[in-house]
């Protein structure tokens, strides 16, 4: 943990599902200030409580509605399911000017799960960007992480492609990536997302079909060309 670290303030919207508290665990044991949000405070401050107790003393989280956790923090997360991903944007777009904000929304519209189904503005990610307007960088990561093993303190074999509005934004969120114990790639402009959000249907099939829970992604090939 140093100064930095505690200085930045996470917000991650939607945090009290499963995939949003993984990546609060993991950047409150790698020193973060987190804020978990939620439409409901009383469950955002269960979400928190519970997570403090999973990594003892000295860890800094919170929990709280969307709205103020979005205000406070320097760096907002959405992890809200597709369903609710519009609202809570709008709810919160006041709040997210001159920040990054993190989309993780895969546009999952059941019952066909396993299905690429992608929005008219050709992703999740793009539909975000419209909807929060200028001023907010925004970038799309960790949609094919599974929240499976989020929640422990083991190694994750998956890689996390980074799209988003600019190359300084996908660059503070790889370094987000790697706090919480991740390998990151640049993976472009942020109108990529919608293959990266497209896999992840392909990773639920690939899921169902071989009776696995975490399937994911790895870049091979590529380790030596890193800081190019």
């Amino acid at each position: 943990m140093n100064d930095s670290q505690l200085l930045l303030s996470i917000a991650v919207l939607g945090g009290t599902g499963k995939e949003g508290k993984g990546l609060a665990y993991r950047w409150a044991r790698a020193g973060y200030h987190v804020l978990i949000g939620s439409r409901s405070e009383e469950k955002a401050v269960a979400a928190a409580n519970e997570l403090k107790e999973m990594l003892g003393d000295g860890s800094s989280i919170h929990g709280m509605d969307n709205l103020k956790a979005a205000k406070e923090a320097n760096i907002v997360v959405l992890t809200v399911p597709y369903s609710a991903h519009r609202d809570t944007l709008e709810s919160v777009r006041a709040e997210l000017k001159g920040k990054i904000l993190i989309d993780v929304t895969v546009p999952l519209v059941p019952p066909k799960v396993a299905t690429v189904q992608m929005p008219a503005a050709g992703s999740a990610a793009q539909e975000a960007k419209e909807i929060v307007g200028e001023g907010v960088e925004v970038c799309s990561a960790f949609q094919n992480i599974s929240h499976e093993h989020l929640l422990e303190d083991s190694d994750v074999e998956c890689d996390v492609l980074v799209t988003g509005t600019s190359k300084d934004a996908r660059a503070e969120t790889i370094k987000l990536v790697e706090a919480a114990g991740l390998k990151g790639w640049d993976a472009g402009p942020i109108e990529n997302s919608v293959v990266v959000e497209g896999l992840t249907s392909v990773l639920i099939g690939i899921n169902k079909k071989y009776g696995s829970t975490h399937a994911g992604i790895k870049i091979t090939g590529a380790d030596l060309m890193r800081k190019a």
